[in-house]
């Protein structure tokens, strides 16, 4: 698998991006160090005239990149929904149990982040915790009517439609399949968040990972409407 990742490169909505970070050295600095320095300071702290004066660049060139910060919020959480999917596509492709091919989906999707060292200008570790703390910023706008209509979240949807068709092959009669997904996806980022700052509110913590509780919600959900 590492191999194959190695080749591929992870397709971004080109609406989001003025020009492809991937396309250059600049571009592949700016996605390194503003995922530092948004992990570092926060999203509402972090401005391209702080990215540039790290990255020893004018400001004026990382808005040849991105339209705003919004943008690049957009491009990063993207790329990490998509660095999953590639993932996830690999892992279970060759999977024929329904049963084992979804238990391998959510424990992907809900894992502690390891560092992938086929791309060396992101760190997943610190993009995953960019993602828990500040994906909702980037749809929790007046124009996420909009953003969606132009396709940004297309490749999050695509996860959560994967995933969906995954249960619907464990139980076909289950009702809520993409509900069901979609909150295995949001539910995860939550339950890290929550084991990482309010501890008392779950029992993802010591032996028991976000990965267990989910595997254990789902099965019990499909296997009650199987039983019902």
């Amino acid at each position: 698998m590492d191999r194959l990742l190695q080749s591929v490169k992870i397709s971004i909505n080109e609406k989001i991006f003025l020009k492809d970070p991937q396309s250059s050295d600049l571009g592949k600095r700016i996605i390194q160090e503003s995922i530092l320095m948004i992990s570092e300071m926060g999203f509402e702290s972090f401005t391209f005239r702080k990215l540039g004066m790290r990255i020893g660049s004018n400001e004026s060139s990382i808005y040849r990149y991105f339209e705003n910060k919004h943008k690049l919020l957009l491009y990063l959480t993207s790329w990490y929904w998509g660095w999953l999917e590639y993932q996830l596509v690999f892992s279970t492709n060759s999977m024929a149990d329904p049963v084992e091919k979804l238990k391998k989906a959510i424990e992907i999707v809900t894992r502690a982040t390891e560092e992938d060292s086929a791309f060396s200008h992101i760190n997943e570790v610190l993009l995953n915790k960019i993602v828990i703390n500040e994906y909702s910023k980037s749809y929790l706008t007046k124009e996420v009517d909009a953003d969606n209509k132009d396709g940004y979240f297309v490749i999050y949807k695509r996860l959560v439609s994967r995933i969906s068709q995954m249960i619907q092959a464990v139980n076909p009669s289950y009702r809520y399949p993409s509900s069901l997904a979609s909150t295995i996806l949001e539910g995860s980022l939550h339950q890290h968040f929550l084991k990482d700052h309010f501890t008392s509110l779950t029992n993802c913590h010591g032996n028991v990972a976000p990965t267990d509780y989910f595997i254990d919600l789902v099965f019990n959900s499909l296997n009650k409407d199987l039983n019902g």
